[in-house]
C-alpha cells in the first residue's frame, strides 16, 4: 500500500526515493519544506512529473517571460487567450476565433515512431479542443538524421504512418508542415504537431476549477499503464517492493476514440453543462487535478480508486502519473451532472464523477479511504523550480562565423549550373517530399484552400463570407547555428512571408523551441539568442507570442542537434477565393523578382550539399521590407493581380523555378538580372525574395503596387508552354528530367515506390 499522509511523517526514509523520479536531492528537500514533512510517495510521484523540464520549463521560464514584452494586439483584434493557457486564442473577426498551437513529441517517436507521433497529433488537438474550439486542421515539422542512414529507415516512416494515421482517422486535413534531414537529428528526431480550431467568440473556455460543491467528472478512455513517467520520467520499481517493471513510457493512441471525444466535447459545451475543463496531457491526472486546481478559487477533492482502469494492477503511483491518452476532465455543476452523463452516452464515452471542487484551497487525493495527497496545487503545478542556468557564447561561434564560402569553388559555365540546380534539386535538402506529404489527406472536410505543396496551409472558417485562415511553419537550424538571435528571426520571417504568400494577413505566432540539454552552457545561451530574436522581430513585426512549447535535452551524447526554433505563424484572409497559389498558372504569364539578391550562400543548401560546409554569417535581414513585402502580396491577393507566388528561401531562386514550373508542368524563360554573377541570383538565399507570376493585363497594376510599397522588383521572363526550364545564355533543362530527378531520392532511400506519377 501506497504511504498515506498519516503515516508520511511517521516512516522513516529509506532509499533516497527521486533518483528514479528525476528529481534532484535539493528539489526533493524543497518539497518537503513545502510540505512540512516527507512526501507520500503518490506526491512524490506528482511533484516528480509536474516539476519536470517537459512540464514545468523549470530552465526556459526566465526566458520564455520575456514573450510578455509583447502586444496582445493583432493586426485584425485582440488575443483572447494567451501565454499559460492550452492554446492561444486570436479574434480573427465576424465574431470568430482561431486557436493554435504547436508542441514537440520528439523522445517518445524515437523510441516508437509511429505511437510516439500519433498521440503527438492526439494531445494538440485536445489542447485546441479543451478551448472551446472545433479542430478543424493539423501540419507537422520534422526532422531527421541522413535520408540514407538506416535508422532514419526505421524512424520516418514509423513517425509519418502516425502522423497520417491518427489525424486522418479523426478526419482533421494535414495542410502543411515541413520535412528536413540533417546528422544532428539521428537518434534525436524532432516531431513537432501543430492543430487549429476554430470557434464563436462566446464558446471560449478556460482551464479552472470554481464552485464550491462542482463535480469533477473523468471522461474518454479508461487509464492504463501506457505513457508512465512519458514527460521525460519513466516509472521506476522504487514504489514498492515486488512491482513489474518498468511501464513503457510511449502512449498508447486511439484516434477512433479521439474522434468520439471530440464530437461529445462540442457537444457538451453546446448544451452549456462545462465549467471549466482540462485534457490529459504530459502528466496525465497529476496535470490536470493541479492545474485545473490552482487555477480555481477553491481546491479539489478526488477518489482515485473511481478512475475507470484498464490495468487493475496499477498502484495509485502509476494512475496518477499514467499519460494514457483520449481523456479529458470536466468540472460540471450538480444540476448538470445527469445532463452531462446522456451526452457522454450518447457518443458511448465513458464518464466517471471522482470528485468535488472544494472551498480550501487544497488538492486532496484518497485512495480507498485513505489520504495519499495533501498539497497547496499552486506548488505543484506553478511554483516548481526555476532554473537561471548558466549560459555563454561557446568559443567556438567565432571560428564557425569566420569559417565563411568565398573560398569554396563555384559553378561556372551555363553546363555547372545546370548540373548544380539538378544535384541540390535531388539532394534530400530540396528534394520532393510526395512520399510523406500523399500519406496525409489535406482535403477533408472540404474546407482546405490551400495544402501542400503549397507555400502555406489554407483553411475556410466561414462558408458564407469565405473568411480563412492560412499557417506555415518553418526553421533554418543551419542559420540558427551560425547565429541563433538571427536565425530565429529569419524562421519568424520565412513563416511570416509564406503565410502573406498566400494572400493571409500574418497576425500571430507559436512556436517550439528545440534545443539540446539547458544544463550545456552554451545550448542556453542559443536558446536564450533565439528568445531575444524572437521577441524583437515579433515586436516590430506586431505579431505576438500566443504559446507554444520548449523542447530541451535533443542530443545523442554530447552531440546536440542543430537549434530549431520552429516558428508556426496564423494568418487571416477575408475572402479565401481571393488566395495566391505557389505554381505558375498560364503560359504567358510575366514572371517577376520581388527583392534584392546579393552574394549570401553561408549557411545555403549549395555549402552544405556540394562542400558539406557550415560557417559563416546568415543573410541579412530588413523587418520593414518584409512588412512593406507582406503588403504587396496580401493587396496583389485581395486585387487579383498576382497569379501566382513563390518564397525564395533553402536553393534560393533555382529551386523555386524547379517548384513553380513542376506543379502544373509548366515551363519558363527566365534571364537572370545584372548585377549578381548567374550562380548568385540562382543559388544565392538572401531573405525577402518572392517570385510572381503576373498576367499581362495586370503587368502596369504590379508595378504601380511595388511603386507604392517601395519594393525591388525585376522582370525575368515568362511562363511558357514548353515543357523546359531555360535560363537563357546558361542552360536548358527539360522539366521531365528535373521531375525525375527531384522525386526520386525519398522513395529510393526508403526502398518504396514513388507516389509521383
Amino acid at each position: 500500500m501506497a504511504d498515506t499522509v498519516e503515516n508520511a511523517t511517521k516512516t522513516p526514509d529509506q532509499k533516497q526515493p527521486w533518483g528514479d523520479l528525476g528529481l534532484k536531492a535539493d528539489e526533493y528537500e524543497r518539497i518537503r519544506e513545502i510540505l512540512g514533512r516527507r512526501p507520500t510517495s503518490a506526491e512524490l510521484a506528482m511533484y516528480s512529473v509536474m516539476w519536470s523540464e517537459h512540464c514545468s520549463y523549470k530552465s526556459s521560464k526566465v526566458h520564455l517571460r520575456r514573450f510578455g514584452e509583447l502586444t496582445q494586439e493583432t493586426p485584425v483584434g485582440k488575443m483572447l487567450a494567451g501565454i499559460g493557457e492550452n492554446a492561444g486564442v486570436i479574434d480573427v473577426g465576424q465574431g470568430y476565433a482561431v486557436t493554435f498551437k504547436i508542441e514537440s513529441h520528439n523522445h517518445p517517436s524515437y523510441v516508437e515512431p509511429f505511437q510516439g507521433a500519433a498521440t503527438g497529433v492526439g494531445g494538440i488537438v485536445r489542447d485546441i479542443l479543451a478551448m472551446g474550439a472545433r479542430p478543424i486542421g493539423v501540419m507537422d515539422s520534422l526532422r531527421f538524421g541522413p535520408l540514407d542512414a538506416p535508422d532514419t529507415a526505421r524512424v520516418l516512416p514509423g513517425v509519418v504512418a502516425g502522423v497520417g494515421q491518427y489525424g486522418n482517422c479523426l478526419g482533421l486535413p494535414n495542410v502543411g508542415g515541413e520535412v528536413a534531414f540533417d546528422p544532428t537529428y539521428l537518434g534525436n528526431p524532432l516531431v513537432n504537431a501543430l492543430c487549429v480550431g476554430v470557434l464563436r467568440h462566446e464558446d471560449l473556455h478556460l482551464a479552472h476549477a470554481t464552485g464550491t460543491g462542482n463535480k469533477v467528472i473523468l471522461y474518454g478512455a479508461s487509464t492504463g499503464g501506457d505513457g508512465i513517467g512519458g514527460a521525460s520520467i519513466l516509472a521506476s520499481e522504487s514504489f514498492e517492493d515486488g512491482s513489474t517493471a518498468k511501464r513503457p513510457s510511449v502512449q498508447v493512441g486511439d484516434p477512433f476514440m479521439e474522434k468520439l471525444l471530440i464530437e461529445c466535447t462540442l457537444e457538451l459545451f453546446a448544451a452549456g453543462v462545462i465549467n471549466g475543463i482540462q485534457d490529459f496531457g504530459a502528466a496525465g491526472i497529476s496535470c490536470a487535478t493541479s492545474e485545473l486546481a490552482a487555477a480555481g478559487d477553491g481546491g479539489m477533492h478526488v477518489e482515485l480508486d473511481l478512475v475507470p482502469l484498464r490495468d487493475p494492477t496499477l498502484a495509485p503511483e502509476e494512475i496518477l502519473m499514467s499519460e494514457s491518452q483520449e481523456r479529458m476532465m470536466a468540472v460540471v455543476a450538480p444540476a448538470d451532472v445527469e445532463r452531462f452523463m446522456e451526452i457522454c452516452a450518447k457518443w458511448d464515452v465513458q464518464a466517471t464523477v471522482v470528485g468535488e471542487v472544494t472551498g480550501d484551497k487544497r488538492l486532496v487525493i484518497d485512495w480507498h479511504g485513505e489520504t495519499i495527497v495533501d498539497v497547496d496545487p499552486r506548488t505543484v503545478a506553478h511554483e516548481g523550480p526555476v532554473y537561471e542556468r548558466p549560459l555563454a557564447r561557446p568559443a567556438w561561434q567565432d571560428e564557425v562565423q569566420a569559417r565563411g564560402v568565398d573560398d569554396l569553388a563555384r559553378p561556372e559555365t551555363g553546363e555547372e549550373l545546370a548540373d548544380t540546380l539538378l544535384k541540390l534539386a535531388g539532394s534530400s535538402a530540396l528534394c520532393d517530399r510526395s512520399w510523406v506529404t500523399d500519406q496525409y489527406d489535406r482535403y477533408v472536410r472540404g474546407n482546405s484552400v490551400l495544402a501542400q505543396p503549397e507555400n502555406a496551409g489554407m483553411i475556410r472558417i466561414d462558408e458564407q463570407t469565405g473568411l480563412g485562415v492560412a499557417l506555415a511553419t518553418d526553421c533554418n537550424g543551419r542559420f540558427c547555428y551560425l547565429d541563433p538571435y538571427q536565425g530565429a528571426q529569419l524562421a519568424l520571417a520565412e513563416a511570416y512571408r509564406n503565410v502573406a504568400v498566400s494572400g493571409a494577413r500574418p497576425v500571430a505566432v507559436s512556436d517550439c523551441l528545440n534545443f539540446g540539454s539547458p544544463e550545456e552552457p552554451a545550448v542556453m545561451w542559443q536558446f536564450s539568442e533565439a528568445i531575444r530574436g524572437l521577441v524583437d522581430a515579433c515586436g516590430e513585426l506586431g505579431t505576438p507570442v500566443t504559446g507554444g512549447n520548449v523542447s530541451f535535452y535533443n542530443q545523442t551524447g554530447e552531440v546536440a542537434i542543430l537549434p530549431t526554433p520552429v516558428v508556426g505563424v496564423l494568418g487571416v484572409i477575408d475572402d479565401v477565393t481571393k488566395r495566391t497559389p505557389s505554381g505558375f498558372q498560364q503560359a504567358g504569364d510575366v514572371i517577376f523578382l520581388l527583392g534584392r539578391t546579393t552574394d549570401e550562400l553561408a549557411g545555403s543548401v549549395w555549402a552544405s550539399v556540394v562542400h558539406d560546409h557550415l560557417g559563416g554569417r546568415p543573410p541579412e535581414l530588413d523587418l520593414d521590407h518584409e512588412r512593406r513585402l507582406a503588403e504587396l502580396l496580401i493587396t496583389g491577393s485581395r486585387r487579383g493581380i498576382l497569379a501566382s507566388a513563390h518564397d525564395l528561401s533553402d536553393g534560393g531562386l533555382a529551386q523555386a523555378l524547379v517548384e513553380t514550373t513542376l506543379r502544373h508542368n509548366l515551363g519558363a524563360r527566365v534571364e537572370l538580372p545584372a548585377g549578381p554573377t548567374p550562380f548568385v541570383s540562382l543559388f544565392s538565399e538572401s531573405s525577402g525574395r518572392v517570385l510572381v507570376s503576373v498576367r499581362p493585363e495586370s503587368r502596369a497594376e504590379f508595378l504601380g503596387l511595388c511603386a507604392t510599397h517601395g519594393v525591388p522588383r525585376t522582370k525575368l521572363g515568362e511562363v511558357t508552354a514548353s515543357g523546359d526550364l531555360v535560363v537563357q545564355d546558361q542552360f536548358t533543362l527539360p522539366l521531365d528530367r528535373i521531375r525525375e530527378t527531384w522525386t526520386a531520392p525519398v522513395p529510393a532511400a526508403l526502398g518504396v515506390a514513388s507516389t509521383v506519377g
